[in-house]
């Protein structure tokens, strides 16, 4: 499919129509875009470099993509204990305000910084430089999906810098239907409200999961992929299961030693009663041996506290690790097995819903970070 421009068109006018009845809100909206890329212009490259810890969690936890977090000051500080704090900020600043293509900056930034998706780095990108960079996110993906586009990438891993630059592109070509109709000022800031507000008709994960089928053919091709697009695979489901620990309540982390010659991918961790510390331990295998990852698994069971372990991976291999597993039957007995297109599902789901709780601001966030 290519854009439905007579669909766009209709949306357009009524999303005009809607501003024109009430004034003061198209005025209130106007003037958080104005303000938020004002502030985002002027954070500099070498302002940026010479950002302190607290101007870092400022700029950052200004993000909309941090509403999914209740303690923002959490993210941040793991965020900078995970990496060299100049080396962020200097990656930070070639990724916003370099000279290199935005495929390349884009790519570098993803390979050298843990813990910052599309969704944040789109977002900085677009409130930076609304008239170059659109912000890719959940919403905009069921916006443009809804407007025809095909081949959206639905996670994060698939999203290259190649394809944010083809998002941007398309993105113009909306961009342009709303100046045609009357929106003279309209930029990717501008296009964002619009696929908030007008866009969002089919804003249910399940439908969007589903709608493709189970699998589809991109997805099924994936493990056999090239080395550095299975790492990005890799990393990602790591990474969300560590987020989906987080938000269940347990001290959640990754590449952690549980026992000796075991380094896992993904651990939660609490303390129940008179059982003390409990572990679960998860290994998500998208390369390599599968002989590696059932010895690391193996190797885990020797801390007492573990007592469960994940093989994540693709069905095929999941049925290859438990053929592996079978001979083995301390590990057989205890081994679950988890598809990671479902990790991703779950991760997205619970994402959706603190979303919708942490916008209610229940909780301040002063009281979080203490």
């Amino acid at each position: 499919m290519s854009l439905k421009t007579e669909s766009l068109q209709k949306h357009v006018r009524a999303w005009q129509a809607k501003l024109a009845g009430d004034p003061m809100r198209a005025e209130r909206d106007k003037q958080e875009r104005a303000t938020r890329v004002a502030y985002y212009r002027a954070q500099t490259p070498d302002r940026i470099r010479a950002m302190t810890a607290d101007e870092f969690y400022e700029y950052i936890s200004k993000l909309w993509a941090m509403l999914i977090w209740g303690n923002k000051k959490y993210v941040v500080d793991k965020l900078i204990k995970e990496h060299d704090f100049a080396m962020v900020k200097s990656e930070l600043a070639e990724l916003v305000w370099g000279n290199l293509p935005i495929e390349q900056r884009w790519d570098r930034f993803r390979s050298a910084i843990k813990g910052v998706g599309p969704a944040m780095m789109s977002e900085i990108l677009c409130s930076s430089r609304p008239e170059e960079y659109m912000l890719w996110n959940r919403r905009a993906y069921v916006g443009l999906d809804y407007l025809g586009i095909d081949h959206l990438p639905r996670y994060n891993y698939q999203v290259t810098g190649k394809r944010y630059r083809l998002l941007c592109d398309t993105a113009k070509e909306i961009i342009q239907e709303m100046r045609n109709e009357g929106i003279v000022d309209a930029d990717f800031m501008t296009l964002d409200f619009f696929i908030w507000d007008e866009l969002q008709v089919e804003d249910n994960l399940s439908q969007i999961h589903n709608k493709a089928g189970v699998v589809d053919a991109e997805e099924a091709e994936e493990i056999v992929k090239p080395e550095g697009v299975r790492e990005f695979l890799h990393n990602e489901v790591r990474d969300k299961l560590e987020r989906i620990g987080v938000w269940l309540g347990f001290s959640a982390k990754t590449e952690v030693k549980v026992a000796e010659g075991a380094v896992v991918d993904a651990v939660w961790e609490s303390s129940i009663g008179n059982l003390g510390r409990v572990i679960y331990v998860f290994e998500v295998q998208t390369k390599g041996s599968i002989d590696s990852l059932i010895i690391n698994l193996f190797k885990s069971m020797n801390n007492p506290a573990v007592q469960g372990i994940v093989a994540v991976s693709d069905l095929e291999q999941i049925e290859r690790i438990k053929k592996e597993a079978a001979g083995i039957g301390p590990l057989r007995d205890k081994l679950k097995y988890w598809d990671y297109r479902k990790v991703l599902q779950v991760h997205d789901a619970l994402e959706l819903a603190n979303e919708s709780i942490n916008s209610l601001g229940l909780v301040p966030e002063s009281i979080l970070s203490v």
